[in-house]
């Protein structure tokens, strides 16, 4: 006889409706899946984004209900037939505490074989499954998360916790990756355009690749706070420099009057985009991560950018094997960094509408929901 995994949901079915939380039944795993029990599930801002509707779920594919979420961590509940290592080769049992991105290659198609396994033409991912149906478990904030065949997934060292480890599969591989596109080099520049979850994660890595200089722009006092604290050399507030003119000078004076070899972008406006650019100096790379929402544009003027050799790099979502150095940068960076900081608020699951409505009033740099 299979045996039955029962659990709760938070199933959303759609915009501006509160989660409803509904007990559901896996009636088995299958050869080569993985049952995750969720630990712990942060609102990233693409959830927050998808609860209001901006971000809509049904253009990458997806259907309404379905569970949100996919910035987690959890343990093994079960394992289907096949399975016995994690990606990395190490002994995978019953009660690991793993990682794993939350999108699902083919490993096949030719963008897969090429080396772009985050633009896979078959792709899948959390969030996009259908909450009225098996396997139900398709989202984060539930009970269980399941793991089709052939997912990759990475045991988490006994020394992270779950509240560091749960950034780590979204925010930190992102901008990792991110980082790794532009090919950030010791001792260059390095302006990040937002210090929310995201923007710390971009300024503890570029100071660990050997950046010279981290310039952090934030309006929010703790923010900015922390930034200083992920190892931002300077902060600049919004308050303070109110326009893009001023903030723009402000960084050449910060770089030797040359701009910035990289500007990341986590803010999530598209008026940040040409501020950002202005502040880049010559052959200079920006990393555009934070707008997801289709649809808005912002005035560009493409001679500055031709004139000054600079390069635009869009991110979406990450090569799958950033994640195991994602962890390997969280155990080593974990007691001279506040991780802990990131995700200081957790709900119940049966809270979530509260949570959600704390993250949607930015009360908190990452809300996490535990089961």
């Amino acid at each position: 006889m299979p045996h039955v995994y029962e659990g709760r949901i938070a199933r959303f079915d759609e915009p501006g409706k509160p989660f409803e939380i509904q007990t559901v039944s896996l009636p088995e795993v299958g050869p080569g899946e993985i049952l995750v029990r969720v630990l712990r599930a942060n609102i990233c801002g693409s959830d927050v984004h998808a609860w209001h509707g901006t971000f809509a779920t049904r253009g990458l594919g997806g259907q309404l209900p379905t569970v949100l979420g996919h910035e987690m961590v959890g343990s093994v509940a079960a394992l289907g037939s096949g399975v016995s290592a994690d990606s990395n080769g190490k002994p995978l049992g019953e009660g690991a505490r793993v990682v794993f991105p939350y999108f699902f290659c083919c490993h096949t198609c030719r963008n897969c074989l090429a080396g772009r396994r985050n633009a896979c033409l078959n792709l899948k991912m959390a969030m996009l499954g259908r909450a009225d149906e098996p396997p139900y478990f398709v989202g984060g904030y539930g009970d269980y998360y399941l793991l089709p065949a052939g997912a990759v997934v990475y045991i988490v060292p006994d020394s992270v916790g779950d509240d560091i480890a749960a950034g780590a599969n979204c925010a930190l591989s992102q901008v990792m990756y991110g980082l790794e596109r532009v090919d950030l080099q010791l001792g260059e520049h390095v302006v990040v355009q937002g210090a929310g979850a995201l923007g710390l994660y971009a300024i503890a890595v570029a100071k660990a690749r050997g950046a010279a200089n981290v310039i952090a722009i934030d309006g929010v006092s703790e923010r900015l706070e922390l930034a200083t604290a992920f190892g931002a050399d300077t902060v600049l507030d919004l308050n303070e420099i109110s326009t893009p003119k001023d903030r723009a000078k402000a960084v050449r004076g910060l770089t030797g009057g040359h701009g910035a070899d990289v500007v990341v972008e986590v803010v999530g406006h598209p008026s940040a985009i040409e501020e950002g650019l202005q502040m880049l100096g010559q052959f200079g790379r920006y990393v555009e991560i934070g707008n997801i929402n289709v649809g808005r544009t912002f005035a560009f003027d493409p001679s500055r950018f031709v004139f000054s050799n600079k390069t635009m790099v869009g991110v979406s979502l990450y090569d799958p094997a950033v994640l195991s150095r994602a962890l390997t940068f969280l155990d080593h960076h974990q007691h001279s960094l506040p991780f802990e900081r990131l995700a200081a608020a957790s709900y119940p699951l049966d809270d979530i509408n509260d949570a959600f409505a704390a993250a949607d009033g930015k009360r908190d740099i990452r809300a996490s929901l535990i089961p």
